[in-house]
């Protein structure tokens, strides 16, 4: 239940989840559409949760990798960099943050409903959701189709299968879910319920049918997991015979989802009843949240959680993301990061105004600390 008299963003957390963050020496990154927002949550002591949303437009899919973040949002892709030199001197919280990720491109893809994304040795994959296929970026076009499932004949807006997942294996994409097989327009939404599939995309072949809405594919030590969402369970495949094994599950729609070492991280969703999902049975229940929940992967066990309740109904994305206790992260549309000038052996932040005219600088041994604003 929302609860308006609260602070925008107000969570609550198991005291497990600090001092997990803390011990991992992460920050959680998660994307919600439905509010807008990259939020990124991280400790510092193991006792208290730091909490940053950064707006975006409609973020969905997020890829990270060699200090790159990749945010897929309504109309383009937006890559963000981590220069920790820039920490330091922030202007609105000097010697505050840790790390701080600024934007460095745009991709104008257009509103073609990108999913997951994928860093690769070749650059930036995505799942195109509306056009059924994988695809991959381009300074011609507005995106390169890279692959579609054998049942789609044509490459059409239609969202026909809704294609949404996709998993790698040796930095290559290898899996992926899609609602059902329907080769017309929005043609998976009366069987979604049992029409879901996991398919391999380099043999084409459909390795599990019937999934209630699988999301998230991800292989970690050589296991294929997944989510299905409209179950609220966290699964490994067995792509060999077609089967799966329920790792746990839990009260909500379960979609974006990250590993840490020994440990898994799940996003949960709520689904009002005036969602497009609003009539799965998860949504009749009325027990859903929306948070993160943390499991002990090797037991199964889960662990921790934190749930929101304000602001946040809905997420799209997980990641955990090494090495950084307290981030910032600055959008494309508000001034401040147009005044952040980072060069390959020296940085500036620009005056207000003056934008060229640098009022700080540093040195790549000149570190900052870490905040929220």
């Amino acid at each position: 239940m929302m609860d308006p008299s609260r602070p925008p963003f107000t969570c609550t957390y198991t005291p497990e989840v600090a001092e997990l963050l803390a011990a991992l020496n992460c920050t959680l990154a998660l994307s919600t559409y439905q509010a807008g927002k990259v939020i990124l949550l991280s400790s510092t002591d193991g006792e208290k949760l730091h909490q940053l949303p950064r707006t975006f437009d409609v973020p969905m899919g997020l890829a990270y990798e060699d200090r790159r973040l990749a945010v897929a949002t309504k109309h383009e892709i937006v890559t963000l960099v981590n220069d920790p030199r820039m920490a330091s001197g922030y202007p609105n919280k000097p010697n505050w943050y840790d790390a701080v990720f600024l934007p460095r491109s745009a991709h104008y893809s257009g509103a073609i409903d990108t999913h997951d994304l994928l860093w690769t040795p070749n650059g930036l994959i995505g799942v195109n959701t509306l056009f059924s296929c994988l695809f991959r970026l381009d300074d011609y076009y507005s995106f390169v189709p890279i692959w579609k499932p054998s049942f789609i004949t044509e490459l059409v807006p239609e969202d026909r299968c809704h294609l949404n997942g996709m998993a790698a294996v040796n930095g290559k994409p290898r899996y992926v879910t899609a609602f059902g097989t329907t080769n017309t327009l929005q043609g998976w939404r009366p069987d979604k319920l049992k029409g879901g599939i996991l398919m391999d995309i380099s043999t084409n072949e459909i390795l599990i049918r019937n999934l209630p809405m699988p999301h998230t594919p991800r292989v970690y030590d050589g296991e294929l997991y997944l989510l299905l969402s409209a179950s609220g369970e966290i699964v490994r495949a067995n792509p060999e015979d077609g089967t799966y094994d329920v790792i746990n599950r839990v009260s909500g729609f379960v979609r974006g989802m990250d590993r840490l070492g020994d440990y898994l991280f799940v996003g949960s969703s709520h689904l009002r009843k005036t969602h497009t999902f609003g009539d799965l049975p998860l949504a009749q229940e009325g027990a859903t949240f929306c948070g993160i929940i943390i499991f002990h992967l090797p037991t199964g066990a889960m662990i921790g959680q934190i749930k929101y309740v304000n602001s946040c109904n809905e997420i799209y994305d997980v990641l955990a993301i090494p090495g950084i206790r307290r981030p910032n992260i600055l959008n494309n549309t508000t001034p401040i990061f147009r005044r952040a000038l980072s060069l390959q052996n020296i940085t500036y932040w620009g005056k207000e105004h003056e934008e060229t005219t640098p009022n700080t600088r540093s040195t790549p041994e000149q570190g900052g600390g870490g905040a929220e604003e």
